[in-house]
């Protein structure tokens, strides 16, 4: 364990509403654009409202936006998620773009602000440094893309008939049959 990690919060993975079973929910709930119509730090804000505001409430349907205009304030942006966390970030002197990305920032965050050690239900006294081992892991890369059989390693295989194959082949001969005796009845 790295000391770096000894004085943070630690704790398991809890996910809320049991988010991804079944289907996907956003955690963020309500997004608060507050800025002045006058003051100059708030241009971006105000060309994010301009330009992109409508899109973006298109693209996230799950999401209250709220435009709060104040007079002679600095601009920020606030984000309320369904854990009842608030996420506070100034806006300042913020272009367009940069304002368009740390909304998209809070729409895939789950609220929580704090650095946070994740800590598993699983313990080992010797843990895996090799990583995780499939049966492709130590295996040429060219091999890995043939399909089989392939000719040109040898390996065409002989293709037998299966049983169902034989058995629809059964029918066709008794149908065959049938039909040529009821051809001959009829002569």
């Amino acid at each position: 364990m790295a000391n770096n990690s000894l004085f943070l919060k630690s704790g398991f993975i809890k996910v809320p509403l049991q988010n991804g079973v079944g289907r996907f929910i956003g955690q963020l709930q309500r997004v608060t654009i507050k800025f002045c119509k006058s003051h100059g730090n708030s241009r971006g804000v105000r060309e994010f409202i301009e330009n992109d505001l409508v899109d973006f409430a298109k693209q996230n349907p799950g999401v209250v936006v709220y435009v709060k205009p104040r007079r002679h304030r600095g601009p920020s942006i606030v984000g309320e998620y369904l854990n009842g966390e608030r996420n506070w970030k100034p806006a300042g002197n913020l272009s367009r773009e940069e304002i368009f990305k740390w909304i998209n920032l809070m729409t895939v965050q789950n609220g929580e602000t704090e650095a946070f050690r994740y800590r598993k239900h699983i313990r080992t006294k010797m843990p895996s440094i090799q990583g995780v081992w499939t049966p492709f892991t130590h295996r040429n890369l060219p091999n890995n893309l043939i399909t089989y059989p392939n000719e040109e390693l040898g390996e065409v295989l002989h293709k037998e008939q299966t049983a169902t194959e034989r058995l629809l082949e059964i029918a066709m001969q008794q149908n065959l049959e049938s039909d040529t005796s009821k051809e001959q009845q009829k002569d």
